[in-house]
C-alpha cells in the first residue's frame, strides 16, 4: 500500500513539473492553428482579389462595349427588326421604339414575338411596336413577309438583319440552316425592300455580322453540291457553318454598298461583341453547360451588345463608311477573305440564284 501511495506522490509530482509545459505546448498549438488559419485566409482573400482583378481587367479590356452616343429622334419614322424577340434584336427595337420610331419585329415565333412586342411597348410608352411573322428559314415566308409589309406601310427607313442561329439542320428549301438563316434569308429580305428603302432616303440597312467571319471560307462547288458550306454535321461543323455565314453577311454588305452608290441608302455591318443570349439554342445541350458559366462571368449584355447596332442606325456622318464594318461603336478593319470585291460579287450573284432572284 505504501509502494502504490509512493507511485501516485510520484505521479502527482511529475503531472505538476510537466503541467507549465503542457499549457505552454497547447499555446503554442493554438498560436500555430491561429497562424495557419490567418495564412490560409490571406491566401483564400488573396485569390478572389485576383480573380475580381483579372475578371475586370478582361471585362473592360476586352468583352465592354462602348455606348452609342447619338441623340438622333426617330419620330415619323419606320425601322424594320429582325429576331427581335430576344436578345440584342429586342433591346435594339426598345432603344429606337424610345426614340419614336415605328418598330415591326420580324420573328418566327408569334407567341414570343407578340410578347416582346408587349414589352416594348409598355417600356417605351410607344405603341407603335408591331408583330409581323418572319421564317429566315423559309424562302416563302421570307416573301410572304415583304409582300404583306409592302401593302401594309408607307415607309421604311431603317432595316437591321439582326436574326442569327448557330446549329445545324436545314431551312425548308433544303440549304444549311446557318447559312440559309443567317445570310440567304436575309439576302432575299434586303432586296424585296430595296426599293421602299431608296423612296424613303436616306436610309440604312445594318447587317449583324461577327468576329468570327475571319474564319470563315466559301466553297461554292459544295453549296452546289450540298446545298451548304460545310459538308458534316458534327459539333465543329455546326461552329464552322456559323463562322461561314458571317462571312457572307460582310461580303454582302461590301457589294450591297457597291450597288447603291449614287442613291440614299447607306448598309453597314458589324460584330456586337460577346454576347450572352439565346443564340446557341441549337448547339448540343453539354456545349451549352459547358458555355454558361463563362458565358455569365464575361459576355456582355443584350443590352450592351446592341450598342453597335445602334451606332450604325443611327450615328450622324458615316454615310461615307458605307459598306464598311464596325465594332465597339468604331470601324474596324475585316478579314482577307471579306475585303475581296470578286468573292463578294460571286457570292452575290449565286445568292441570287439560289433565293429564285434570278
Amino acid at each position: 500500500m505504501n509502494k502504490n501511495r509512493n507511485d501516485r506522490g510520484q505521479q502527482s509530482a511529475f503531472v505538476a513539473a510537466r503541467l507549465p509545459q503542457i499549457v505552454i505546448e497547447e499555446e503554442t498549438a493554438a498560436w500555430l492553428r491561429a497562424v495557419f488559419g490567418s495564412v490560409v485566409m490571406s491566401a483564400l482573400l488573396c485569390l478572389i482579389a485576383g480573380f475580381v482583378s483579372f475578371y475586370v481587367l478582361v471585362y473592360y479590356c476586352v468583352f465592354r462595349s462602348a455606348r452609342c452616343s447619338s441623340s438622333m429622334k426617330l419620330k415619323g419614322k419606320t425601322a424594320i427588326v429582325t429576331g427581335s424577340n430576344t436578345g440584342i434584336g429586342k433591346s435594339t427595337a426598345l432603344e429606337l421604339a424610345k426614340r419614336g420610331a415605328r418598330v415591326i419585329l420580324a420573328c418566327r415565333n408569334k407567341e414570343r414575338g407578340e410578347a416582346a412586342a408587349y414589352d416594348i411597348r409598355r417600356e417605351s410608352g410607344n405603341n407603335q411596336v408591331v408583330f409581323m411573322h418572319l421564317d429566315l428559314a423559309s424562302l416563302k415566308s421570307v416573301q410572304s413577309f415583304a409582300e404583306t409589309f409592302l401593302k401594309t406601310e408607307p415607309r421604311l427607313d431603317i432595316l437591321i438583319n439582326n436574326a442569327g442561329v448557330m446549329g445545324l439542320g436545314c431551312t425548308e428549301e433544303g440549304f444549311g440552316m446557318a447559312f440559309g438563316v443567317n445570310h440567304l434569308g436575309h439576302f432575299l429580305l434586303t432586296s424585296l425592300l430595296l426599293e421602299r428603302l431608296k423612296q424613303c432616303g436616306p436610309s440604312r440597312v445594318v447587317t449583324v455580322a461577327a468576329l468570327l467571319h475571319r474564319l470563315g471560307t466559301i466553297d461554292f462547288s459544295l453549296l452546289t453540291s450540298q446545298k451548304d458550306l460545310v459538308s458534316g454535321q458534327s459539333t465543329w461543323d455546326s461552329f464552322q457553318a456559323y463562322c461561314n455565314s458571317k462571312l457572307c453577311n460582310v461580303l454582302f454588305t461590301r457589294e450591297l454598298s457597291n450597288k447603291l452608290e449614287g442613291t440614299s441608302v447607306s448598309c453597314y455591318c458589324l460584330h456586337p461583341g460577346v454576347i450572352y443570349t439565346e443564340l446557341g439554342r441549337s448547339m448540343s445541350l453539354w456545349l451549352q453547360l459547358l458555355m454558361m458559366p463563362f458565358a455569365k462571368l464575361f459576355f456582355l449584355s443584350p443590352e450592351g451588345g446592341s450598342q453597335t447596332t445602334l451606332y450604325c442606325a443611327l450615328q450622324e456622318g458615316i454615310e461615307p463608311l458605307s459598306g464598311r464594318y464596325f465594332s465597339n461603336c468604331a470601324l474596324q478593319q475585316v478579314g482577307v477573305k471579306a475585303r475581296d470585291d470578286a468573292l463578294a460579287k460571286k457570292l452575290w450573284e449565286v445568292s441570287e440564284r439560289l433565293s429564285g432572284l434570278s
